[in-house]
């Protein structure tokens, strides 16, 4: 666990960078992406169909393949363990910051 990890943040603008850290690697970013867009389109598509049952997998895509990018290739405790809130939004912020060429896809 790094030293940052045992901060408290109190503002997403301060934890923002940690999350990133928490990311350098390229397979677990990506992964991360995967999951993320898997999920728009599971909402988009329970939304079309109005399968709400298809909600229910939300979760398990993109934690899922969240998790795996953190145990398998980070090799690390992913932060939405210590930091729900905060993670679920670094998700998003990260996704477009890859999106828009801020950071490395």
């Amino acid at each position: 666990m790094s030293t940052r990890a045992a901060e408290r943040y109190s503002r997403f603008s301060e934890f923002y960078p940690y999350y990133l850290q928490e990311h350098s690697n390229p397979v677990c970013r990506r992964l991360h992406y995967a999951g993320s867009l898997l999920v728009l389109a599971i909402l988009f598509y329970a939304l079309a169909t109005q399968q709400w049952l298809w909600l229910l997998a939300m979760p398990l895509a993109g934690y899922g393949f969240a998790w795996v990018g953190h145990f398998i290739f980070e090799k690390n405790r992913p932060a939405t363990f210590q930091y729900p809130l905060y993670s679920l939004l670094g998700d998003w912020v990260m996704l477009k910051d890859a999106l828009t060429g801020r950071i490395r896809f």
